[in-house]
C-alpha cells in the first residue's frame, strides 16, 4: 500500500460528469490527520505509520495516550489508525496529511463499521425464504423453516438464525475516487461505503486495483 487517510462519512449526493451522466458517491471529510507514530522494517520488522484524526481535549484520552501525544509532539486526537506502507522513508512524525494524498481516478478501499440493527430476525438478518401465508402454513409465517434433523437431533453450529446485526466492520473494495477538495479536505467516492452519517472510516489504496 502506497498511502491511506482517515476520514469522516459526511453522507451521499449526486454530481454530473462532463457528458452529463449522473454519478453518485459518498461524501468524506478526509483529514488532516498527524502522523503520530512511524514503524520502520529495521526496528518493527515492517513500515507503517500511525495517523490521528479529530482534536481531543485532555480529559478525553488516557494518561498512556497523553505521553504518545506529547512524545510525538502532536496535539491530542480522537481517532488512530495504523497504515501499513510500501516505503514510509519519506514520512516522519508530526507531518499532516491532507486528502489531496490522493486524486481524481484512483481506486480505494474504504472501511467503516455498518449500522447497528439490533437483535434481528432470521429473515431480515439472513434474506430468508419466508413461510407460506396459505394451506394451513402457521400460525406464525415471518420465521425461517426447519432448523435441523431428528438425529442427531441438535441444531449445528454456523446455522443462520436470529441474533445481532449490523454493528460490524466492513470493507467496500475497489471505489473510484470522483473528485478531490483540497481546500475543504473532501473526497468524492463512487457508490456507498458502510457506516452512518459522522461515522469514521479509513480509505487506503485498493489492493485489487
Amino acid at each position: 500500500m502506497k498511502k491511506g487517510i482517515i476520514g469522516k462519512k459526511i453522507g451521499m449526493t449526486q454530481i454530473f460528469d462532463e457528458k452529463g451522466n449522473v454519478i453518485p458517491v459518498t461524501v468524506i471529510q478526509a483529514g488532516p490527520c498527524a502522523v503520530v507514530q512511524k514503524k520502520t522494517a529495521e526496528a518493527d520488522g515492517y513500515d507503517a505509520i500511525q495517523l490521528g484524526f479529530v482534536e481531543a481535549k485532555e480529559k478525553h484520552i488516557t494518561k498512556a495516550e497523553k505521553g504518545h501525544f506529547e512524545k510525538a509532539g502532536v496535539s491530542y486526537k480522537r481517532h488512530l489508525k495504523e497504515f501499513r506502507l510500501d516505503d514510509c522513508s519519506a514520512i516522519n512524525v508530526g507531518d499532516v496529511i491532507t486528502a489531496d494524498t490522493f486524486a481524481a481516478g484512483d481506486k480505494v478501499d474504504v472501511t467503516g463499521v455498518t449500522k447497528g440493527r439490533g437483535y434481528t430476525g432470521a429473515i431480515k438478518r439472513w434474506n430468508l425464504h419466508l413461510l407460506g401465508a396459505t394451506h394451513g402454513i402457521g400460525p406464525v409465517h415471518r420465521q425461517s423453516g426447519s432448523m435441523g434433523v431428528i438425529d442427531p437431533a441438535r441444531i449445528f453450529k454456523n446455522k443462520k438464525m436470529a441474533g445481532q446485526y449490523g454493528n460490524e466492520q466492513v470493507t467496500v473494495q475497489n471505489l473510484k475516487v470522483v473528485k478531490i477538495d483540497s481546500e475543504k479536505n473532501l473526497i468524492a467516492v463512487k457508490g456507498a461505503v458502510p457506516g452512518a452519517k459522522d461515522g469514521i472510516v479509513f480509505i487506503r489504496d485498493s489492493i485489487k486495483a
